[in-house]
């Protein structure tokens, strides 16, 4: 069973107020999260908005990322590379270093 706990964050800077989600958590995880709670003395619903924080603008960096690669490829800036290609490639640096 899943513990459930009542976060508070902070919505999109165009929305300007707060809004109330239930955030799911394993009890292992809930478990790790008062843990921490306790020992930093931050309270857990600022740690939960923290990691959340972090996680969100390390997946818009991605999106951008994948955004600018799939724009150069389409613009023929970059060509492709097959996959296998690649595979094939990894393995032979990756026998080449263990023939050293």
């Amino acid at each position: 069973m899943l513990g459930s706990a009542k976060i508070t964050l902070t919505v999109t800077k165009r929305v300007s107020k707060l809004s109330n989600i239930v955030v799911r958590l394993s009890p292992q995880t809930e478990s790790r999260l008062q843990e921490l709670a306790a020992t930093t003395g931050r309270a857990p619903d600022d740690l939960v908005e923290d990691a959340m924080t972090g996680y969100l603008a390390e997946l818009s960096q991605v999106r951008d990322m994948l955004d600018s690669r799939y724009d150069d490829i389409k613009d023929n800036r970059v060509q492709p590379i097959d996959g296998k290609e690649v595979f094939h490639q990894l393995c032979q640096k990756s026998e080449n270093r263990q023939d050293s």
